[in-house]
């Protein structure tokens, strides 16, 4: 069995436990920022390409304390790194480290960097390494002086999934998105709506797994390249993730938003994740959008930071305020970072998640609505 480490942003930790315990996966270890579990190499495929919420897979390859550079660089030497790169990999070396005595990343890097090439001298009998063949992130992760030695298995981030050709300004990620809707009453039964949908993330996200279309299935991954890796594991995890996705659900979503731009974009990223006839996209402004009290979704990612040029945020919380008065059953969710947002659109959040978006702090203010009568 391989130890496998899954980073995430703050807050979505125990989305992502769920979403390992969904695939099977037991005795999970969660820390901040941070999952661990045990699996065997082929499932780094299924990981990458099942995962909505998180961030990164990484391999972890050894640990070890280190408390002086020389400890580091001795035990990075004796890991058998040819077993896991090529005589022409391009290697990078990354560093984090959190209280721990080696703080220094610039130093980290170039230490254990030198290691590895030690090693390497070792096995294909060559000083020089020309770093031209498949590309291997490799992360030294330091924490209170114990050294985890990984390997990035994802490659570009997992929010990339591959179906959003361009954006509005100041973007949501995407697995920030699935996991909004992860945190919502939303299921395929209900109806969606996002009345500021801007490039439509958060309902393609939505339908995409109300269809179980795994997140991963139109992108690559670094772990595809890899020397020991079986070559067969991505197209079987795909070939699985295909069979997986279910066709039949009937769903019913809508975004609205007064940019036409965004509208285009919306469309299009919709039609390249594969769920265009899943969602209707409109050029209206919140407010004017006639919804019906039938126990439905909102989810919202309002505007701040880039996305507040020329918009006027007290016209946006009175519409809102208009609507609660309007639809009782309908359980409502506003991403933002403004802090009063409660004060202004005057009622308390139900429940309110402190979450980042590409690194900067924003709310999650949850409003439930009451459970749908049974039919």
């Amino acid at each position: 069995m391989e130890k496998i480490l899954i980073t995430c942003s703050f807050g979505l930790e125990a989305i992502i436990k769920r979403e390992l315990n969904d695939l099977g996966y037991e005795n999970i270890k969660v820390s901040d920022g941070m999952i661990e579990i045990e699996a065997i190499l082929s499932d780094i495929a299924k990981i990458n390409m099942s995962l909505r919420c998180a961030d990164r897979v990484y391999l972890l390859i050894d640990s070890f304390k280190a408390r002086t550079y020389d400890e580091l660089f001795e035990n990075v030497k004796a890991i058998p790194w040819p077993d896991f790169l090529s005589e022409d990999s391009n290697f990078l070396v990354n560093a984090r480290s959190f209280k721990s005595k080696l703080y220094s990343l610039r130093d980290i890097q170039s230490i254990s960097e030198k290691a590895i090439i030690e090693s390497m001298k070792k096995t294909y009998r060559k000083n020089i390494f020309s770093k031209s063949a498949e590309k291997v992130g490799i992360e030294i992760m330091l924490e209170r002086d114990i050294a985890r030695i990984t390997i990035d298995t994802t490659g570009p981030g997992l929010h990339k999934r591959g179906y959003r050709e361009d954006s509005v300004k100041a973007p949501l990620r995407e697995n920030l998105a699935a996991a909004l809707v992860d945190l919502s009453f939303y299921n395929k039964d209900r109806f969606l709506f996002d009345g500021f949908c801007g490039s439509g993330t958060i309902l393609i996200e939505a339908a995409r797994k109300a269809r179980n279309i795994a997140p991963g299935l139109d992108r690559d991954f670094d772990f595809q390249k890899f020397i020991f890796m079986d070559k067969d594991i991505y197209k079987k995890a795909k070939v699985a993730a295909l069979e997986a996705i279910d066709y039949d659900t009937k769903l019913n979503l809508l975004g609205s938003d007064i940019s036409g731009r965004a509208i285009e974009l919306a469309k299009n990223n919709a039609i390249n994740a594969g769920v265009e006839e899943d969602i209707s996209f409109i050029k209206r402004d919140f407010g004017s959008v006639a919804l019906k009290d039938d126990y439905g979704i909102i989810i919202s990612n309002l505007p701040y930071g880039l996305r507040l040029s020329k918009i006027d945020l007290d016209e946006i919380y009175r519409k809102i305020n208009h609507k609660f008065k309007n639809l009782e059953t309908r359980s409502q969710y506003y991403l933002t970072t403004d802090e009063s947002f409660e004060k202004k659109i005057k009622r308390r959040a139900s429940k309110k998640r402190k979450l980042y978006n590409g690194g900067e702090k924003v709310d999650y203010y949850q409003y439930f609505g009451p459970r749908p009568k049974k039919s």
